[in-house]
């Protein structure tokens, strides 16, 4: 059974005979006589009730939906592919309409209707907070192909190339191109450059890196910290855009420190996401240290992990 992205309801019928328009023209085979049969007004009336009953829309039954919210219509697309019950639920961005905080609420209903019906859903969304909160596990494409299958966080710490690394996780992650060598030393195209030591170096693949390897490095928001001295795996940036979000402050930056300003983000630009204090000001200078643990190291070439 298919929820479609525009749910796709009758306007002219109720959110009752929407629900159950499905199951008038279906036929069942009679448990007793073998024949296909039509479903009895009683057990049309007996699963819509029982699909309304899950859902919490059973007051709205006798409404059409221009009287309903998105976030209630979208509960009668639902209904109308559970009184099927299906062993297959295909949800084609079945939250893409509604606004955010109602798509958050809708999230954590998908997710109990999941539990509580016990079928296969197959969910396509290009919300990656919608892939990661709701997936058990995820399927990311590009063009037709599959990139990489595996659980959330299989993903989130794992991603098999760049685009993952790219879709997966909220900010983005970081990407730097540089040439990093059989010692550990990265240089970056501004010219700076850190050192992992050999418990983080081991992580990586000996091979590819042979003799030295243009690379481009990955590392997450949250896994860059303000220091108040330079570490061998730390950079120096200037500060251009500082978002105090109360908990936690995003500080977009730039390690290019003789760069212009600009709207646009660069090849040298920086997110890092933590919680302060006291937040950096504009236009001044800071250190930020990366957690060599979390770092992404990609084959420049082939935009894919070396981890081994």
């Amino acid at each position: 059974a298919m929820v479609f992205q525009n749910y796709a309801l009758y306007p002219h019928m109720t959110v009752y005979d929407n629900m159950a328009f499905g199951l008038k023209l279906r036929k069942i085979q009679d448990p007793v006589t073998g024949q296909l049969r039509k479903y009895t007004k009683k057990e049309i009336d007996e699963k819509v009730q029982a699909a309304a009953k899950i859902l919490a829309i059973e007051e709205y039954l006798h409404r059409k939906p221009k009287a309903l919210s998105g976030g209630q219509r979208q509960r009668v697309a639902l209904g109308r592919t559970i009184v099927r019950n299906p062993k297959v639920f295909l949800l084609d961005e079945p939250l893409s309409n509604l606004d955010a905080k109602l798509r958050a609420t809708m999230r954590s209903e998908i997710i109990k209707l999941h539990d509580q019906l016990g079928a296969t859903f197959i969910y396509v969304t290009h919300d990656q907070v919608e892939a990661m909160t709701m997936g058990t596990r995820i399927v990311v494409m590009k063009d037709g192909f599959v990139q990489q299958i595996g659980a959330p966080q299989e993903l989130y710490d794992h991603p098999i190339n760049t685009f993952v690394a790219g879709f997966i996780g909220t900010p983005q992650m970081n990407f730097f191109d540089g040439h990093i060598t059989p010692d550990g030393k990265v240089t970056f195209a501004n010219g700076q450059s850190i050192t992992l030591s050999k418990e983080a170096l081991s992580q990586f693949d000996e091979k590819k890196i042979g003799t030295g390897l243009d690379i481009i490095m990955g590392i997450r928001p949250g896994d860059l910290k303000i220091l108040d001295a330079e570490t061998d795996t730390s950079v120096k940036a200037r500060v251009e855009v500082v978002e105090a979000l109360g908990n936690e402050s995003i500080i977009y930056a730039n390690i290019d420190l003789n760069a212009e300003d600009s709207l646009e983000k660069s090849a040298t630009s920086i997110v890092a996401s933590a919680k302060l204090k006291s937040n950096p000001t504009r236009k001044s200078e800071i250190i930020l240290g990366l957690d060599e643990e979390a770092i992404h190291i990609f084959d420049k070439e082939t935009e894919r992990s070396i981890r081994k």
